[in-house]
């Protein structure tokens, strides 16, 4: 019924199936026994854990009989259990064994996931944010919540919500499920140990949920690895996500729950992020690059938007690696605030486009009547990147309503140089209404950053740096107010900075490039 992947992660429930039955909640031989109080094993109410049989409603009988008696643990042992909805409970720890593997089983006809729940607000997102029940695993309304161990959550018969799974008819129409976990309006959650495998459109689509831990979860993943939507004080730590086709941590604020609501006291701290291996190979420990022609659609990166009605505050990100991924990209389009954002102590390595990437536009998909959003108090340090591509980093406001209160400091960017002569001279356009993503703008004419429509920026001690030579300035600051330069250093020989309406300027210490004070406007190169 399924393939040798499947039959090797059952491996261990047949092992265990060989030596006969074991009582709950003792193991081998030798081996302490689980503890009692509040734990029950899914096989006490059915579940086989065969691989094959479906057995979604043992494992649901056995969450409402914990739920009913005020809350416990149940017990996955090793085993793959194929399941379709798994419905969770309030007070409800689903645990899940070193060698448990809860498995997607494919839909049959529309038999299968439970139907995607109506939303009279899904036209401002996409269809996976705007509906949570066609999932694996979902909760709503709910309330001390965990899922751990050290099992894994595989995602197999799941849609990616795409069109692309050949052997959907439809990859959201009844009986497809297109998420691994989806939460919705539920407090204190906590996610831990677990690895993720396939986990469709999202591993994890958490909408409203307040007091959410996301700790030492592997995730190798066909899209988004985990969508923090409209959710306050988040803790994301010590994972690691493979995301190639998708984003790879993707904290939004969407209009999903009829209200705008604002994603904020978030940390993302101590993770791994990256889009350049094929999928399981991480979990699997092969490390598989993905072949060559997928390197210009690569994802796997730390996103804040598209989905951005909210907004996003008191954002701290530090200690994280990007491999072979996009850059970190903070974005709000529908009308929302992004303030007070501090990120520290960044590695990266082969991104495919911008390292960094600020955007506030106004594609404003949202009930109309909203303003244009704002982006202050941001402060970025200590940052390296190697081996990036030919896109700066980009940091584009909108005429009128600019990037405010911008620090960068002790950065080092290494590009691929390279650009032919004429890029130089481009002048890209704004496209206010377009998706927001690094190469919205085309071709940019600056190696190291281009910043257009923003005031009060101050770079300091950053290091601009190119394989091979480039005719394009290092910086390209386009209607900028209030602007410092100190300790920049750029390549030797190449143009340091190209001015378009820039007032007060104020350039210090900076190697190859002169002391100078502006108080503008002014358009130059120097």
């Amino acid at each position: 019924m399924f393939d040798r992947r499947t039959l090797l992660l059952s491996a261990g429930a047949a092992g265990i199936g060989a030596m006969g039955a074991l009582p709950f909640p003792a193991f081998a031989a030798g081996r302490a026994a689980l503890p009692t109080e509040g734990w029950v094993d899914v096989r006490r109410f059915g579940a086989k854990g065969d691989g094959g049989t479906i057995d979604t409603p043992a494992i649901n009988r056995a969450i409402d009989h914990v739920a009913a008696k005020g809350g416990g643990t149940v017990y996955f042992p090793a085993g793959t259990y194929a399941c379709y909805t798994i419905r969770l409970k309030s007070r409800v720890t689903l645990h899940l064994d070193n060698g448990a593997t809860i498995l997607a089983a494919p839909p049959v006809g529309e038999t299968g996931y439970d139907v995607a729940e109506p939303n009279p607000w899904d036209m401002f997102q996409d269809f996976g944010h705007s509906h949570w029940r066609n999932s694996l695993i979902w909760g709503e309304g709910l309330h001390d919540i965990t899922i751990e161990g050290a099992g894994l959550i595989w995602g197999k018969g799941l849609g990616r919500g795409d069109g692309k799974d050949n052997w959907l008819k439809d990859p959201n129409g009844p009986g497809t499920g297109n998420k691994a976990i989806a939460l919705k309006l539920c407090r204190n959650v906590t996610l831990r140990d677990i690895r993720i495998l396939e986990g469709g459109w999202f591993a994890l689509l958490a909408t409203g949920v307040d007091n959410l831990t996301i700790d030492n979860v592997l995730c190798d993943t066909n899209r988004d690895g985990f969508d923090i939507d409209c959710c306050r004080n988040v803790r994301v730590s010590n994972c690691t996500v493979n995301s190639p086709y998708d984003d790879a941590i993707c904290p939004k604020s969407s209009y999903a729950l009829g209200y705008p609501q604002i994603t904020e006291h978030v940390t993302i701290s101590n993770c791994f992020v990256t889009g350049n291996y094929q999928v399981g190979s991480v979990l699997d420990g092969t490390w598989k690059k993905m072949p060559a022609e997928f390197a210009p659609t690569i994802h796997g990166r730390i996103k804040f938007g598209t989905e951005s009605n909210g907004g996003f505050r008191n954002i701290t990100i530090t200690n994280c690696i990007f491999e072979d991924s996009r850059g970190l990209a903070f974005q709000t389009v529908d009308g929302a605030i992004v303030e007070d954002v501090t990120v520290s102590n960044l590695t990266m390595r082969g991104i495919v486009n911008a390292p960094i990437f600020l955007r506030l536009g106004r594609r404003m998909r949202g009930p109309e009547g909203r303003a244009i959003g704002t982006m202050r108090r941001i402060l970025i340090q200590n940052v390296t990147s190697s081996n990036a591509n030919q896109l700066p980093s980009v940091i584009a406001g909108l005429p009128g309503h600019p990037i405010e209160d911008l620090k960068i400091s002790d950065m080092f960017l290494h590009h691929a140089g390279g650009a032919p002569a004429a890029m130089a001279s481009l002048r890209p356009p704004e496209n206010e209404l377009g998706y927001p993503e690094a190469p919205m703008f085309g071709d940019l004419p600056a190696t190291g950053f281009f910043i257009r429509h923003a005031r009060n920026v101050e770079l300091s001690n950053v290091e601009i740096a190119v394989a091979k030579p480039d005719p394009r300035p290092a910086l390209r600051l386009d209607d900028v107010d209030d602007v410092d330069l100190f300790r920049v250093t750029v390549p030797e020989g190449a143009k340091a900075v190209s001015t378009q309406g820039v007032r007060r300027l104020r350039s210090l210490g900076n190697l190859w490039m002169p002391d100078r004070m502006i108080a503008g406007p002014t358009s130059e190169t120097f």
